[in-house]
């Protein structure tokens, strides 16, 4: 054997392991093939952000879930079958699971178990940057592990320094293991009503200015729209919770200055725990006087996650601000063609089509809102004008409620010029 294969022996392979996951969920009783894939999209969407690579989804129809299991016994058997052929890494559900299913199906398929809310949670970990932020995500990720915390302490490690060990831990150590996390809940209880009495006083000193938060479906491109406003660099990726920090910047536009904050994007069933926790960080929402709801009209499903936003709002007591709607990435859809296009259409064309008609769209929720809607696309700037416009409209307005008379010389200096020509 040469010198260059003994050398090409010793290589070894240092790119890191990309963990493999299956997916898994049920169809209830009217739900859609459609919307299964969507969610399931979703889902893999998630998985990817983690950074795990999606091989294989399972599916089932079910009036409700097992009470053992989560799925039944065959399909579990099925799902085993493939874990162990193909060594994947974890199984993820797209549902809560209870702690005896999570122990069960732990027990079952011998590898690391997700549900919906814990791979939530975990992004949210990695994503997190602030003290604060930190904070909240490992709290509500403690308060979530701590009931299922029978093999389910291997998602610890990571924060020990270990590996992904399979297999249970005995049972005195689960118990040290319950009793840590419960002294850490404790701990970071503490350390968060600290972090909250600072907030307080910050936001005390913001009294007296109009201030704005963008809100919207995760990754609708609400960052992008900040950086556009501010001119300034906050990240912005075509990611799921690219942002968990809230961010402020103070904006001048016509002389009325205001704060804009940009917030952790809403998701359909987004963990209680972390609604709970996140609630100095909402605050900001709370707080504001004007919402720019920003919406990704490119979205199949872009009316369901309008209302995950609008009924998420309300679990956080922010349902009755003022909202101005921001249709973004209207540059990634079909508008409705003229009535000559639509003539020059076969039937088929016009069913499969799936045109987007912006003045019945822009009718239909200024009837809602209050406030005429905005069609725009934030990243190629189209149509950024008519946004700025309206954005200033509206901040004027909740100015004028701060500062009644704020205008009012200007107003009046204007008003005797104009007699002053009309006299000469």
């Amino acid at each position: 054997m040469g010198k260059f294969s003994r050398k090409l022996q010793k290589l070894h392979d240092t790119a890191p392991k990309v963990d493999t996951a299956v997916l898994v969920t049920i169809i209830r009783q009217g739900e859609t093939e459609r919307e299964t894939e969507e969610h399931l999209d979703e889902l893999a969407f998630l998985t990817e952000t983690l950074g795990a690579k999606t091989v294989y989804r399972f599916t089932q129809k079910m009036d409700k879930p097992d009470i053992r299991t989560f799925i039944g016994s065959g399909k579990l058997e099925e799902i085993q079958s493939y874990v162990e052929h193909f060594e994947v890494d974890m199984v993820i559900f797209d549902d809560d699971l209870s702690p005896s299913q999570m122990r069960n199906l732990e027990n079952e398929l011998k590898v690391k178990i997700y549900d919906r809310s814990l791979l939530i949670l975990d992004i949210f970990l990695n994503r997190a940057q602030t003290a604060q932020a930190k904070t909240q995500v490992e709290l509500a990720r403690f308060q979530y592990l701590l009931p299922r915390l029978t093999r389910m302490w291997t998602h610890l490690e990571r924060q020990r320094g270990g590996t992904s060990t399979r297999g249970g831990a005995g049972e005195k150590e689960i118990e040290t293991d319950k009793r840590d996390i419960r002294n850490k809940i404790t701990l970071l209880k503490s350390k968060l009503r600290d972090i909250e009495k600072q907030g307080i006083t910050q936001r005390k000193g913001r009294k007296g200015i109009v201030r704005v938060a963008l809100v919207g479906y995760t990754n609708v491109g609400k960052s992008t729209l900040m950086n556009l406003i501010t001119k300034t660099d906050i990240l912005a990726e075509n990611k799921l919770f690219a942002t968990v920090d809230s961010t402020v910047r103070k904006v001048v536009l016509d002389n009325i200055p205001f704060l804009l904050s940009d917030t952790v994007g809403f998701i359909r069933k987004l963990p209680t725990h972390l609604i709970e926790s996140f609630k100095s960080t909402l605050d900001e929402i709370r707080e504001a006087d004007l919402l720019v709801h920003v919406v990704d009209i490119s979205h199949p499903n872009f009316e369901d996650h309008i209302n995950v936003v609008t009924e998420t709002l309300r679990e956080i007591n922010a349902g009755d601000k003022p909202i101005l709607l921001v249709f973004n990435k209207i540059d990634l859809v079909e508008t409705m063609p003229d009535e000559e296009g639509i003539m020059n259409m076969s039937e088929l064309e016009l069913e499969e089509a799936n045109y987007l008609d912006f003045p019945s769209l822009s009718d239909a929720y200024e009837k809602k809102t209050g406030i005429k809607p905005v069609f725009m696309a934030a990243t190629s700037g189209l149509h950024v004008e008519e946004f700025r416009e309206s954005l200033v409209a509206e901040v004027k307005k909740a100015h004028r409620k701060i500062y009644p008379h704020y205008l009012e010389n200007e107003i009046v200096d204007w008003e005797m010029k104009e007699t002053d020509n009309s006299s000469q």
